[in-house]
C-alpha cells in the first residue's frame, strides 16, 4: 500500500470533520439486526473517537423547528404495503401518499450528505440498494471523496446445499431455478461495478472493514459481520486507512504521470471559534505549505 502525504497542519486532521454513512437499509435480511449490529454502529464510534461528526440514517439529528423530521425506524418500509399500481384517483391518492410520507426521509438524508466533508458507504453487490447510489453520485457530484467497502460475498449455505441435494434431482433443478430467479450471485473478489469504478476513483476502495485488529481496543462485542470477516482474507481494510487519514491526507494515483500526486478531493476546512460562538473559515488543512 503507497505512503500518504506529508503530515496537515494540526496533529489530528479529522477533528471536526462530518462524514455520512451510506449503504442499503430497506433490503437488508433484518433492519432490525441492522440498526442494532450493524457496521454503522462500529465507524460511527471509532470515527467519534478521532473527532469527527458522524451521520448515521438511524439515527438521524434533531432539526430546529421541526418535530422528529425524516425520522426512520426498522418499521418505516411498512408504508410500502399502502403502495398500488391501480390506474384511478384512489391508486394516485395512495401512491402520492406513500411518496410524500417518505420525502422527509429522502431530504434529510441528502442534507446529511450535502452537509458532510466525505462519505463511507458499504456496499456489498449481493444487496439491492437506491438510497446509496443516489448518495454517492451527490457527494461525488461536489468532488468530495466517498470511502467505498466492497465486501467480497460468498454463499457458505448455497454450496452446503448444492451438496445436500445431489442425490435429488428435483430439489437440485428447483434450486438452480432460484438461483437464477433470485438472482443469487456470489462475488468472491469483491470487485464492484464497473460504474462506480470511474465514478468513486481507484484509490477509494476497500475489500472489508478490518474490524478484528481494533475490537479488543474497543471492545466490540462479536457480531455476524465478524464471521464474514474472519473468513475473507482482507488485502485493502478500511479502519487502518482512517486511523492513517487522522495524520495525514492521502494521495491518488495519475494515470499521465504514473504516479501518485496530491488529491484534491480532500479539502478538511479549518474552522476557527470567534467570539459569539460562530466560526470563521481559515485555510484547508493541505499539504506542501510552508511551516508543514
Amino acid at each position: 500500500m503507497h505512503k500518504m502525504s506529508n503530515k496537515g497542519r494540526s496533529g489530528n486532521l479529522l477533528k471536526g470533520t462530518r462524514v455520512y454513512l451510506s449503504g442499503p437499509m430497506d433490503f437488508v435480511a433484518s433492519r432490525a439486526a441492522e440498526k442494532k449490529h450493524g457496521w454503522r454502529n462500529r465507524i460511527g464510534e471509532f470515527l467519534r473517537h478521532w473527532g469527527v461528526t458522524v451521520f448515521d440514517p438511524w439515527n438521524k439529528p434533531e432539526v430546529r423547528g421541526f418535530y422528529e423530521y425524516g425520522r426512520e425506524d426498522v418499521d418505516s418500509t411498512g408504508a410500502r404495503a399502502k403502495w398500488t399500481f391501480e390506474d384511478s384517483k384512489s391508486g394516485a391518492e395512495a401512491r402520492a401518499r406513500c411518496s410524500g410520507q417518505f420525502w422527509e426521509t429522502l431530504h434529510i438524508d441528502l442534507r446529511m450528505v450535502d452537509t458532510s466533508d466525505f462519505v463511507i458507504s458499504y456496499c456489498p453487490t449481493n444487496i439491492y440498494s437506491v438510497g446509496t447510489p443516489h448518495e454517492i453520485i451527490l457527494c461525488r457530484d461536489q468532488r468530495k471523496p466517498v470511502l467505498f467497502v466492497s465486501p467480497r460475498v460468498n454463499f457458505s449455505a448455497l454450496q452446503a446445499l448444492r451438496t445436500h441435494l445431489q442425490t435429488d434431482e428435483k430439489g437440485k433443478k428447483l434450486l438452480e431455478r432460484l438461483v437464477n430467479e433470485a438472482p443469487i450471485k456470489e462475488n468472491p473478489n469483491g470487485i464492484p461495478s464497473l460504474w462506480y469504478m470511474p465514478l468513486v476513483g481507484g484509490e477509494n476502495f476497500f475489500d472489508g472493514f478490518g474490524f478484528a485488529d481494533y475490537r479488543k481496543r474497543f471492545g466490540w462485542k462479536w457480531i455476524p459481520l465478524d464471521d464474514n470477516e474472519e473468513n475473507q482474507k482482507i488485502e485493502r481494510p478500511l479502519l487502518p486507512f482512517l486511523e492513517r487519514l487522522s495524520r495525514e491526507l492521502p494521495k491518488k494515483w495519475d494515470n499521465k504521470y504514473k504516479k501518485y500526486i496530491l488529491n484534491d478531493d480532500w479539502l478538511l476546512w479549518d474552522l476557527r471559534t470567534q467570539k459569539g460562538g460562530g466560526a470563521n473559515v481559515s485555510v484547508a488543512h493541505s499539504v506542501g505549505r510552508k511551516g508543514d
